[in-house]
Order: C-alpha cells, then structure tokens, then sequence
C-alpha cells in the first residue's frame, strides 16, 4: 500500500512540473513549504465536511493558521537574512499549534473523524519537525560563521 506521503510527493512533483520549470522563488526549494503547501490542501479538503453554520468560526480560523505556516515560511525566505527566516520560521510553528488545537476543539465537537484527525496530526508532526530542524540548521550555519 503506497503511503499518503508518497502519494502526496508524486502529485507534488507532477503539479510542480506542470507549473514551471524553475525555482523563482527561494522558498520554492525548502521541502518544508511543499509540505505546508499540501498540508493546507488537505485541511480545506477536511474543513470542507463541517457543518456551513461553521463557516466564519471554525472553518475560518483552521483555515486561516493553515496558511499561515506556508505563507509565513515563504515570507520570512524573502527578508534577506536567516535570523529574520528564523523567526518566521518560529511564527510557522506557532500556526502549526493552532491548526492542532483548532482540529481538537473540531474532534472534541465530532465535526471530524478520528481517522482525519490523525492524518492531519501526523502531517502536522512532520511538518513541525521540519521546521524544528530548518531552525536548528540556520542557527548552525550562523555559528559556524561567527567563528
């Protein structure tokens, strides 16, 4: 059985292919925008099942935090210093949290299954994670070049 990462891997290099032929963009290289890019895919493909009358509540603000990490990693590769990256690097993270916390309140009022929420925590995880060791890897290099 293929993996929803790996489905979501293929699907991404198809589209990007599609798309254009180079990276314009320095954030277009991280790994860690994909995955935020794909990571909003699927929280507007499970927001999509909730109920209308959550529409400017909930759906809205999951929504919202979710771009939030993408936008937020490709803002910060544009401000022309890695200390800057860094800390909208850290406002990333902190909108992966709300997203967790929002699918929480979202399964806590069964507006989305166990099975959904899991899939979008494990997404979530990586993608944290990913941040978590961009952030460890620029401060690394700005150690190394202080020395």
């Amino acid at each position: 059985m293929v993996s929803y990462e790996t489905m979501l891997n293929a699907k991404r290099q198809t589209q990007d292919a599609n798309i254009h032929s180079k990276n314009y963009f320095r954030f277009e290289k991280f790994e860690v925008w994909k995955d935020a890019r794909e990571f909003v895919s699927l929280i507007y493909k499970l927001t999509s099942k909730f109920p209308d009358e959550e529409k400017f509540g909930l759906i809205n603000q999951i929504r919202r935090a979710a771009l939030s990490i993408v936008l937020n990693i490709a803002e910060g590769s544009a401000k022309g210093s890695d200390l800057d990256l860094r800390r909208f690097l850290r406002m990333a993270q902190g909108s992966t949290n709300e997203v967790v916390s929002a699918l929480y309140i979202a399964l806590d009022l069964n507006l989305l299954s166990k099975t959904d929420f899991q899939k979008a925590y494990d997404f979530s995880h990586r993608i944290n994670a990913k941040i978590n060791s961009f952030i460890k890897a620029l401060s690394v290099k700005r150690i190394a070049l202080s020395n």
